[in-house]
């Protein structure tokens, strides 16, 4: 029989039922079908923008370095940029593109763009311009909003160079927000369909370009419900913190929390990237919930305290696998009361989040049951359902399932199938995720990895082909192909294995095209590729393990030529962290290979074994040994006085 988990699964009633606080049954109670004309339709669940017009006009709904706003506020402000938005002929099926940094104007943005009825496009300005430019093109964005610049005229980093390559019409933010002359614009968000598009967010493509996956309002609003049903989202006035890029789409399960009431914190690039700084936030801004990868949750632990926060603190865990020793102290962490841990698995093409486990007992790691809005199938090669308790592709169905790939009619028809059950109703699509999982005893699902080239890595979802179709773009390589493996410290990381080339030059090419996160961090160039049989690429003969980059030539083996007890003690801790067999003075920590977890671990040493207060951002500003040497010379000075 097809393992199949319908709306009104009894695992997911039992996962919030045996996790969730006293109120529980009134939540679920408020989640329940609703006939008010504020209903997505087709969905029986309140549409998010009428959610959101009955919040307390009076609590704080967003916190952001810039400033800080009330729910009455940023309705407001919501109209009013819906208001502009309507007057420049953007409505329903429209897409407004957002490259905003994460702040108050972005939360004001992409809820006023909604209040328009459009969707929106987040596009990180970290972004290469070329990336940036692209994702424009190819979702045919009928506006780009901005960051505005400084009075010197100097950019912020959201420059609109990307806009002017596509002819996309651009506005910057302080246009957008501007208040219209005459009477305020009141809050009435335009009438929308369940199947009305919601935003869309572009992931890695296998053949070298990203696709862009179109999400619709009623999906979204079925999310924030189900997420409230299993006990995720629970009681009043929550303070969220938004860790994640916009980007992303574990972002959507932190902006949505606006709607049922809650305080959105917006949380900055320096400080989500510093476990040290991150622990202080969440404690100094009350947070109650958080959304983290475990890469980054494994530092965190280390760092939270009983006595800190709200406790337990809410942990929604995603974006790659749990490892066993992690899932047990998560366990631990959950039965002290320190925190709340629910590991959440879920492809961007159905709405984040697909299923759900809370991580509290030690054990075998689960990415628990599906959520109600979808309902799965284990197939084998034949489309057939798999044995109780045998490995099979991971087919999920339901109206959280995306509308598809924007502009992309062939792609979505060979990964959003007819749905193979034989109860489907007639024209019901399945999304085939390529996760191999096996269903257990207790009725969860164990996730045993992909059955194609698709890697997660840090929490991001990565196409190898992609990064393999960048390499083969450059002058010189003849063939190139990409594993994830290990770096010479032992942590996971992309290698790229190249025929042709040089390696400096690859890593500068690859660093204006692609998102930092798909660098790979060893170039290796071979002679020629291993093939099999049929005569393909044999990408099982390719190591998996970088060996550390020789550092210069003037630089004696041994770490000699480093001068004075900062710089031997960065040496020692390069040679430690990078399983380097040498480093000099001049070498540079992510030509050596390293990356932000490196850079975590390598700060970590230097605060346990200096005392120093030093920032992970610092690594980035001093990549070179001396440089950073020198720095902390600077700290421990000042610190001294």
């Amino acid at each position: 029989m097809t393992a199949t988990l319908p709306e009104t699964t009894a695992p997911a009633a039992a996962l919030a039922e045996a996790t969730a606080p006293a109120d529980a049954t009134a939540l679920l109670a408020a989640t329940a079908p609703c006939a008010c004309s504020g209903c997505a339709a087709g969905t029986g669940h309140a549409d998010l923008l009428a959610r959101l017009a009955t919040a307390p006009g009076g609590r704080t709904a967003v916190v952001a370095a810039d400033r800080t706003l009330t729910f009455d506020e940023l309705r407001a402000e919501a109209a009013a940029v819906a208001a502009r938005l309507t007057a420049l002929g953007v409505g329903p099926e429209s897409v407004v593109a957002l490259c905003l940094p994460r702040g108050s104007g972005l939360a004001t943005a992409l809820i006023g763009t909604l209040t328009a009825g459009a969707a929106y496009l987040p596009v990180d300005p970290a972004l290469p311009a070329e990336r940036r430019a692209y994702l424009l093109a190819d979702s045919g964005a009928d506006l780009v909003v901005v960051q505005d610049t400084d009075t010197q005229g100097a950019d912020t980093g959201t420059d609109a160079s990307a806009a002017a390559r596509t002819g996309t019409r651009t506005l910057t933010l302080a246009e957008l927000t501007a208040p219209a002359a005459g009477q305020a614009a009141p809050y009435r968000p335009v009438p929308v369909t369940a199947d009305t598009l919601a935003y869309v967010i572009y992931t890695s493509g296998s053949t070298g370009r990203p696709k862009g996956v179109e999400i619709g309002r009623g999906a979204a609003s079925l999310l924030l419900a189900e997420l409230e049903g299993v006990g995720a989202a629970t009681g009043e006035a929550r303070r969220v913190g938004w860790n994640a890029s916009p980007s992303f789409d574990a972002s959507v399960q932190q902006w949505v929390r606006l709607c049922r009431g809650d305080t959105l914190v917006m949380i900055d690039e320096e400080t989500r990237r510093d476990p040290a700084l991150l622990a202080a936030f969440v404690d100094a801004h009350g947070l109650t919930d958080l959304d983290i990868t475990p890469s980054h949750a494994e530092p965190l632990l280390d760092l939270l305290t009983a006595d800190g926060g709200p406790r337990p603190l809410t942990l929604l865990i995603g974006g790659e696998a749990i490892s066993p020793a992690l899932w047990d102290r998560l366990a631990a962490a959950h039965t002290s009361g320190l925190l709340r841990a629910l590991n959440v698995y879920g492809p961007t093409e159905c709405t984040v989040d697909a299923t759900a486990g809370w991580i509290d007992r030690p054990g075998q790691p689960h990415i628990g049951t599906v959520l109600p809005g979808l309902s799965m199938r284990l197939l084998d090669e034949k489309l057939a359902p798999v044995a109780p308790g045998e490995t099979g592709e991971l087919y999920l169905a339901g109206p959280r399932v995306a509308r598809g790939y924007r502009n992309r009619p062939v792609l979505t028809a060979e990964r959003f199938t007819a749905d193979p059950a034989a109860d489907a109703a007639t024209g019901a699509r399945a999304y085939r995720t390529g996760d191999r999982c096996r269903l257990l005893p207790d009725g969860r699902l164990a996730y045993l990895g992909r059955a194609d080239g698709q890697v997660k890595l840090r929490g991001h979802r990565i196409e190898l082909p992609e990064i393999e179709a960048a390499l083969t773009r450059q002058e010189g390589v003849a063939e190139a192909a990409v594993v994830l493996g290990e770096d010479a410290a032992g942590s996971p990381a992309l290698l790229a294995y190249h025929r042709g080339g040089d390696a400096d030059a690859l890593r500068a090419a690859l660093a204006a095209t692609l998102p930092a996160y798909m660098l790979p961090s060893a170039f290796v160039a071979v002679e020629r590729f291993a093939t099999t049989p049929s005569g393909k690429l044999d990408r099982a003969a390719l190591p998996t393990r970088a060996e550390t980059p020789e550092p210069a030539e003037t630089t004696p083996a041994g770490g000699a030529g480093l001068s004075g007890p900062a710089e031997e003690l960065i040496g020692r801790v390069w040679t430690q962290v990078l399983g380097a067999s040498s480093i000099g003075p001049d070498d540079n920590f992510f030509k050596l290979g390293g990356h932000s977890l490196l850079a975590i671990k390598l700060v970590a040493r230097v605060r346990a074994e200096l005392s120093v207060a030093l920032p992970v951002k610092a690594v980035y500003a001093n990549p070179r040994l001396r440089d950073l040497a020198a720095h902390i010379e600077e700290l421990t000075a000042a610190r001294d006085a």
